[in-house]
């Protein structure tokens, strides 16, 4: 097995967290839509669970995909990790993290972080499915 199945291992498996990670963002977001959570309680779940899907999904683009020659697929995987640190940087100073209790319900917000929940949900969905697709690629051309 070479760097890049070991890459590519790591990467599917980086890729499924994010997944998840995905996945509990529009579980959480939904539940506040339907009033089973309060603001507060879902901006602190998401307020703790975003620094590390930004560490995560810039980790895996930065370190291994550019560092491994994997010059495509970095440049298809880092444009979602430029839009959160993007967002990260760019949040008001007031607020306590991305997701601000008092402000989530102001403004059609939560409506967006649904959205873009679900948007990430789906990139993450297709590259799950690239990852595998060039593990399994790797492995056997190693052979």
């Amino acid at each position: 097995m070479g760097p890049d199945g070991l890459l590519f291992i790591f990467a599917l498996l980086d890729e499924g967290a994010l997944l998840f990670l995905a996945v509990y963002f529009v579980i959480t977001l939904s539940d506040l839509e339907c009033d089973y959570l309060n603001a507060r309680t879902c901006c602190d779940k998401l307020n703790y669970v975003s620094n590390y899907l930004i560490i995560t999904h810039l980790g895996l683009s930065s370190l291994f995909l550019l560092l491994c020659g994997h010059w495509l697929l970095f440049l298809l995987y880092c444009p979602l990790g430029a839009w959160l640190l993007y967002k990260f940087v760019m949040k008001p100073s007031g607020n306590i993290g991305l997701f601000d209790p008092t402000e989530i319900h102001n403004h059609k917000h939560l409506k967006t972080y649904m959205r873009e929940s679900l948007v990430r949900l789906g990139f993450h969905i297709i590259f799950f499915f690239v990852y595998l697709y060039w593990m399994i690629y790797s492995l056997v051309k190693g052979y």
